[in-house]
């Protein structure tokens, strides 16, 4: 299915694409879902970037990334639950990792709370878990979670 799945930098113009896929893809009980106005904070900044997976003219996928000297940041990450399972995370994990690559960076980060399906992508794009903040999220399910942060050298 990803054979016919475009990637694109977003623009301003792309945010409600983008908000689409976010409200399908967070589930509400987590509270990690950013704002309108949050996202588009990134689109002003150099040093970051939103890319969107279209499926014809239907958004299924984006990333957000920023570059802070030799390291990249992956602040968000989501499917569209249609589309999970068909590679198009890895397809994001790779367009971010190649854009960083050319931004410079050499070490990758992320975040996630630590009860998060998405650490076997993370897992299998040859990240690892090098630091966890107890208690660090706490959901609108009122549940509290660690944050667990992971990283990737370029060269790993």
């Amino acid at each position: 299915m990803t054979e016919d799945v475009r990637l694109a930098t977003a623009r301003v113009a792309d945010l409600a694409a983008v908000m689409r896929v976010m409200d399908a893809a967070f589930d509400p009980a987590y509270g990690e879902a950013w704002s309108g106005a949050q996202l588009l904070t990134l689109f002003a900044l150099p040093s970051a970037r939103v890319c969107v997976a279209w499926d014809g003219e239907r958004p299924c996928g984006f990333s957000a990334a920023r570059i802070a000297g030799p390291e990249s940041e992956l602040l968000l990450l989501a499917v569209d639950p249609d589309y999970r399972g068909c590679g198009i995370g890895a397809l994001l994990m790779s367009d971010w990792q190649a854009w960083a690559t050319d931004q410079g960076a050499e070490e990758y980060f992320l975040e996630m709370r630590a009860d998060n399906d998405a650490v076997y992508l993370y897992r299998r794009s040859g990240f690892s878990e090098c630091g966890r903040r107890p208690a660090y999220y706490r959901g609108n399910d009122g549940v509290v979670r660690d944050a667990v942060t992971m990283r990737r050298l370029r060269h790993s």
